[in-house]
């Protein structure tokens, strides 16, 4: 499309040439002619004067010009423009054919125009919506239902009477609805509590490769709408994810927590069990939250996790210990001397 075109269809203002033409997406630090790049982190600016992309999206307030025979697209806000172009980019055609490899049960009922691909399985009772694309070697155990225009990928499993909602992402090797981790000590052994709940996942979520959410102790567990989880994620037992919380890879929550909405979760971030975290929660990276979350909007940092600033504050101290440490020794010294 051309500068002009793509200016239109995200709502921006064109600088530069307007005719000309690009069609595929590509980082401003290694883009060419006929590349479409941007700067949606000002990290990246070194890069724009030498980017050779032939139309670059940029801030409202950017000062440079383009070279000749490249255009720029102002934007108030660079990365919803990349997503609104990364939409129009993602025009996949989607197959409304049924596998002869898979296996449907008699009374699974599948709508007319989904796609099931190789060797997957719809058990009984199992309901699938309309235009939903499921690919090869995926299970839907009895009873399950799968709302409308979903898309679960290679290799997802999904356990008996969980309910999938509109809209979902579902990417390979996700289990959801996998048994909880529950037992109950008594005779010097360890025995099973059997997990009779479900898992409830609302619409537009999308879940990461390798993800599991484990099925309810005898409710449900529940991701609200919006909410997006990385890859390598545990989502344990009557876990309740607030809507559009976002959640990076290798993190953990434990058991009957409560997980607010509009969270931001960084990677590695463990919450231990039956805690609640506030609305708009930003938890950093490799943090441990051990208590209760409960002024909202607020940064944590640290394990166990602490307010931000606290945390960068405890760790200007933490980081100088040795020297402090030393310097302590030799304070010793000195008024064992004096007293003697």
């Amino acid at each position: 499309m051309t500068a002009q075109q793509l200016a239109a269809a995200i709502g921006g203002t064109v600088i530069g040439d307007p005719s000309i033409s690009a069609s595929k997406i590509s980082g401003i630090e290694k883009a060419h002619a006929g590349n479409i790049s941007f700067l949606g982190n000002l990290k990246y600016k070194k890069y724009l004067s030498d980017c050779q992309a032939s139309i670059i999206l940029v801030p409202a307030d950017t000062k440079e010009d383009p070279q000749p025979g490249q255009a720029y697209i102002l934007l108030e806000d660079v990365m919803s423009g990349m997503q609104q172009l990364s939409v129009r980019l993602n025009q996949r055609t989607s197959n409304t054919i049924i596998s002869k490899h898979s296996t449907v049960g008699e009374t699974a009922f599948l709508s007319n125009d989904i796609s099931l691909g190789h060797y997957s399985i719809v058990e009984d009772g199992a309901k699938i919506g309309s235009r939903t694309q499921i690919h090869g070697q995926v299970y839907v155990g009895e009873n399950v239902q799968i709302g409308e225009d979903c898309i679960l990928y290679p290799g997802v499993k999904i356990y008996h009477d969980c309910v999938i909602g509109d809209r979902v992402i579902i990417h390979s090797n996700a289990v959801i609805g996998s048994d909880g981790f529950g037992y109950a000590f008594s005779n010097g052994q360890y025995n099973k509590i059997h997990q009779l709940g479900n898992v409830i996942i609302e619409q537009d979520v999308e879940i990461g490769s390798n993800t599991v959410i484990d099925r309810a102790a005898f409710n449900s567990t529940i991701i609200k709408k919006g909410v997006k989880l990385d890859n390598l994620i545990q989502i344990a037992h009557n876990v309740e994810i607030g809507s559009h919380t976002v959640m990076a890879a290798q993190s953990g929550v434990a058991g009957s927590a409560k997980v607010g909405t509009h969270c931001q979760i960084g990677g590695q971030v463990a919450i231990v069990g039956h805690i609640e975290v506030a609305d708009k929660s930003q938890i950093q990276g490799k943090s441990g939250v051990a208590s209760d979350i409960k002024d909202m909007n607020k940064k944590w940092y640290g394990y166990p996790a602490m307010p931000f600033y606290q945390y960068l504050k405890s760790y200007a101290v933490f980081k100088k210990l040795p020297d402090l440490a030393r310097e302590l020794r030799e304070l010793h010294k000195l008024i064992d001397k004096i007293k003697h």
